[in-house]
């Protein structure tokens, strides 16, 4: 199976960033590789840094071949 990268965050409405407010998400992706989708979370890191309820971390999936033959 092909891995799949994502950027996926937004901001929190706790301190344990537990909550996350949808209307706030954001996903990006998805990547073909780690580094490509590390560029992505350090610009929207450093986008949003002075902004202490969000946050953003990179989801890896995999991909099943199969699904994409139809």
């Amino acid at each position: 199976m092909q891995k799949q990268f994502w950027v996926i965050g937004g901001e929190y409405r706790d301190p344990e960033f537990q909550d996350l407010d949808l209307s706030t998400s954001t996903v990006h992706g998805p990547f073909r590789d780690y580094d490509e989708a590390n560029h992505v979370w350090r610009e929207r890191s450093i986008e949003t840094r002075a902004q202490a309820a969000m946050r953003f971390a990179i989801v890896v999936s995999a991909q099943n071949p199969r699904a994409s033959q139809s």
